[in-house]
């Protein structure tokens, strides 16, 4: 007997050993997430940043080859400059050294601040910058950096004891918002500096090595003022003198560096109508020449300092904002004499809340005017009538294309979505041609400005409108280039375009699966991938970024994904011969795909379940893949969990798809509780992966099934007018699917959902006993009331939601009083026997949480077990890590009670009184069971 005890016991420690360890609430604090991720120009270096715990960061910087070239802690938005010497970076304190300051009072203009980091890639050698403010790095040129330095408090200078002057120390000027801060022009390779004092604007040339800069001065040797400085001659020219109080806005070089504009307010008097001035400077000139004020305005204008400026592509026309003047107030009211009171009318364009969010908005209303700088003469582009204004062909166009909502504003309230009418701008002139009128879907100019075109979502049709000819041609008329699927009480929404090809030859439009080339002038088509047959979409990928057209001729890179079984991977289209070939494809999720600038080196993430989207570098070939980061290796020591497609049909006879989750050491012979957690479709994020995160309103994936949860995710489609329906006949069946397989344990199924996904679960609950135990976020259970809710984030009414749009009801009240009774849970909630969970905060600015107020306050009435949780001062769902983490504790808690036979929590038992809110959070767990 005794020869097996040795074996035994040898197995039983292996088995030890290999345990994997199961996901809790603290392991959130120790995952990894990439940001930032960045390819130098060359393709020779990647650089990124592991963010632990969305708290302190970790730099890194790679070969191709996935060597290190260089570590930092608590660094993170690297660049590097464009030729590829430096990298630059941000370093920040630890965040617990922080919070322990925090904890001690420590006044916040204390605290540690931010340092810049400098590394030279050639030498290794390290820089190190303190008490930054900020900083800003040329893109297109290199050599230099700027930054500029926060407020460092000054020891008081002391007198001496035995002095016998009566002069007080000269008060030193303090660098602050106001004063402004000094500016340092940092030679990357010298390490020369430059220092400019009390700086409140600054800028550079795309292009051009120039800076421009605005200073409050410092002594008679630096006066206030604008200023120009030349990094290659090192010359400082102060291109306006004004006093120190003096206001600078929209600072901005022409591309090459060659002119300047800006907006200047010299007034030091407190008038409400800022005499604002329009300035310019070109290269050469000693001073900037005033092109606009107060007296030559035009009429009824003033000069803005909030509308964009800037230079068209040839730097013929300086582009600027013009405002009617504001509306001012009688300053010599007191507050008791002051009336405060709203005044909403019927048929005001915009309703009062929207107006209120607005009001800072249209304070800042400018309407955007071009001055042509060898004539001097001033065109206006946008006016009262047309707004709204988009330039084409980087502002060298001979059109620009103005717009207008207002005749449509108010049917917004509950169409949803705004028409407008559209004009073309004679840029040289001011001639207004208006060219299309009521047209939903937004209108936009192609790269060169040769057409105007867009998506008429009123007639699901794709269009151009040639600006020359002013002839309109309809690309997509009768063929379905809009969404197949669409099951909303509306127009269908089309798929999207890819872009213009060079000089704006044809047009790439996207239907549901391929990609169709269209001529602009006749409407001729050609199909470039056939993926309908496969079910497979491809999609043009944007390689880079200053391109603003697709490139005629040359090699592009598609996206693919496969409809059927969720693959995806790219694909590799030669636009000279028409032909192509797939790259790379799998059972995975591709994204954040960029190439180097100057080579055809790329970086990409590949993701699954299981795999984290670590930085992967290859090129445009793909034939070869290396992992370059490895951010989250203690996953392997985790049980983690395994994820599959699932099909069904619902209860009206449709096929459907849906997710399912299980813990890593599945047994098919066992049985386990199941969470179902939907929102609408979700099946084609089956390749996602789901890292441990303590989720702003959701079940976390990973989180579950470590802790030997099945979770289900069922897509669910709509009929108009029965969305509670709907929901019940795709999730019922898919659920009742999953049992017959066996290891559902029927008695212990919970269900979860956030906003639309909240509100379908509280119906849900009226019609089945099926779930245990439910948690439903900011739901609606009554669609009456909240149809003539507001959304305060917004400002907008509610209605368009019901009349059009996610709720589905497809017509008033007043309309279809049936299905808003059927569709809001309120009027069956006495049938509800499934305890609840409701999450819904006072600040929701989307769904009204008086809606959750009215679920929880007639449960209660009831006597249904229910908990009502609101994180005060919250929106929609709790963004504060702190909250985030307490309500991930929470429902796991509630569902470990109901689905697990958990111990059960204090705050389910007794709740947490109002005097305790803050103090004691009742989430230890009482020491018997009761359920």
């Amino acid at each position: 007997m005794k020869q097996f005890i040795l074996p035994i016991f040898a197995l039983m420690c292996l088995s030890t050993l290999a345990q994997k360890k199961v996901l809790d609430h603290p392991d959130f604090d120790i995952w990894n997430t990439v940001k930032g991720q960045t390819i130098s120009t060359d393709g020779n270096y990647v650089m990124y940043s592991l963010e632990r715990g969305e708290t302190d960061n970790f730099l890194k910087i790679k070969s191709p080859k996935g060597e290190t070239v260089f570590n930092y802690d608590r660094a993170s938005k690297g660049q590097f400059t464009n030729d590829v010497k430096q990298a630059l970076f941000t370093i920040k304190p630890w965040h617990d050294s922080i919070v322990a300051l925090k904890r001690k009072k420590v006044k916040k203009s204390k605290l540690p601040k931010d340092s810049l980091g400098i590394y030279n890639l050639a030498t290794g050698e390290l820089d190190k910058i303190g008490h930054i403010k900020s900083y800003k790095l040329p893109a297109h040129w290199s050599g230099y950096v700027f930054y500029q330095l926060g407020a460092i408090k000054t020891p008081k200078k002391e007198v001496a004891k035995d002095s016998t002057s009566e002069e007080k120390p000269k008060k030193i000027k303090k660098v602050g918002k106001d004063n402004g801060y000094h500016l340092v022009v940092r030679n990357l390779t010298t390490k020369a500096q430059d220092t400019f004092k009390y700086v409140t604007n600054y800028s550079f040339a795309k292009k051009g090595k120039v800076l421009a800069f605005t200073s409050t001065g410092d002594d008679a040797d630096f006066k206030a003022g604008a200023y120009v400085y030349n990094l290659d001659t090192k010359g400082l020219t102060q291109v306006l003198e004004a006093n120190a109080k003096a206001k600078y806005y929209q600072l901005q070089f022409s591309e090459n560096g060659e002119r300047l504009g800006f907006v200047v307010d010299k007034d030091t008097t407190k008038v409400q109508v800022r005499p604002n001035q329009l300035y310019s400077w070109a290269k050469g000139m000693d001073a900037a020449k005033l092109l606009m004020d107060k007296d030559s305005a035009p009429r009824g204008f003033r000069v803005s300092s909030d509308g964009n400026l800037s230079f068209s592509k040839d730097a013929t026309k300086l582009y600027f904002g013009l405002a009617t003047p504001p509306i001012v107030k009688d300053t010599t009211l007191i507050d008791e004499e002051i009336v405060n009171v709203e005044v909403w009318t019927y048929d005001e364009p915009r309703l009062y809340t929207v107006q209120e969010l607005q009001v800072k908005n249209d304070r800042k209303k400018s309407y955007q005017t071009a001055y042509h700088l060898a004539t001097n003469k001033v065109v206006s582009l946008a006016s009262p009538e047309y707004p709204s204004v988009r330039l084409g062909n980087e502002g060298n166009a001979a059109y620009a294309l103005v717009n207008t909502p207002k005749p449509y504003q108010l049917q917004s309230q509950w169409e949803g979505s705004n028409a407008r009418d559209y004009a073309l701008v004679n840029v040289n002139t001011g001639t207004t041609t208006s060219i299309l009128k009521k047209i939903k879907g937004r209108i936009n100019l192609s790269p060169n400005g040769k057409y105007a075109f867009g998506y008429s979502i009123t007639d699901s049709t794709w269009f151009t409108y040639n600006v020359a000819s002013n002839k309109r041609v309809n690309l997509t008329k009768g063929v379905q280039f809009y969404d197949e699927l669409n099951d909303y009480p509306n127009y269908p929404y089309s798929y999207g375009y890819a872009g213009w090809t060079t000089n704006d030859t044809e047009i790439l439009i996207y239907d549901r699966y391929d990609i169709w080339a269209f001529n602009p002038d006749t409407g001729a088509k050609r199909q470039l991938t056939h993926g309908r047959s496969s079910k497979t979409s491809y999609r043009y990928e944007w390689l880079d970024d200053e391109l603003r057209y697709i490139p005629s001729g040359e090699k592009w890179i598609f996206s693919t994904f496969n409809e059927a079984n969720k693959d995806a991977g790219y694909y590799e289209y030669n636009s000279k011969t028409n032909k192509g070939k797939q790259l790379v494809e799998g059972a995975y999720r591709f994204r954040r795909l960029q190439k180097a600038q100057h080579s055809d080196a790329i970086i990409y993430s590949r993701e699954s379940f299981k795999e984290f989207p670590n930085v992967r570098y290859s090129d445009l070939s793909f034939k070869k893949s290396t992992v370059l980061s490895d951010a989250n290796p203690q996953q392997d020591s985790y049980n983690w969990g395994t994820i599959e497609l699932v099909e069904w049909t619902s209860l009206d006879g449709k096929p459907l798809q849906g997710m399912l989750v299980k813990p890593e050491n599945f047994d098919p012979n066992k049985k386990y509780p199941m969470i179902v957690n939907f929102y609408e479709t979700s099946s084609d994020r089956l390749h996602q992966h789901k890292a441990p995160n303590p989720g702003r309103s959701t079940i976390n994936y990973s989180f579950y099934a470590s802790r030997g949860y099945l979770i289900f995710n069922p897509d669910v489609h709509y009929r108009v007018g029965y969305p509670g329906e709907s929901a019940l006949n795709c999730v019922i069946p898919g659920v009742t699917a999953l049992i017959e397989q066996g290891f559902v344990d029927k008695d212990n199924i919970g269900v979860q959902g956030h906003s639309w996904g909240g509100y379908q679960i509280a119906y849900l609950v009226t019609k089945t006993d099926m779930f245990k135990a439910a948690e439903s976020g900011a739901p609606v259970p009554n669609m009456i009331s909240a149809y003539g809710g507001i959304r305060w984030w917004t400002g907008l009414s509610r209605q368009f939601q019901y009349e059009h749009t996610q709720s589905r009801i497809g017509g008033t009240p007043w309309e279809y009083p049936q299905r808003y009774i059927e569709n809001s849970p309120i009027f069956n909630i006495d049938k509800i026997n499934t305890p609840l969970l409701i999450m819904h905060n006072d600040a929701d600015g989307h769904v009204p949480w008086y809606q959750g107020i009215e679920f929880f306050v007639s449960l209660r009435r009831l006597g249904k077990p229910s908990w009502f949780l609101n994180y005060n001062d919250e929106p929609h769902w709790p963004l504060k890590m702190q909250n985030r983490k307490d309500f991930n504790i929470r429902m796991q808690q509630y569902f470990d009670y109901y689905l697990k036979g958990a111990a059960k929590p204090v705050w389910m038992e007794r709740g947490v009184p109002a005097i305790e809110k803050g103090i004691n959070q009742g989430l230890e767990l009482m020491e018997t069971k009761t359920n």
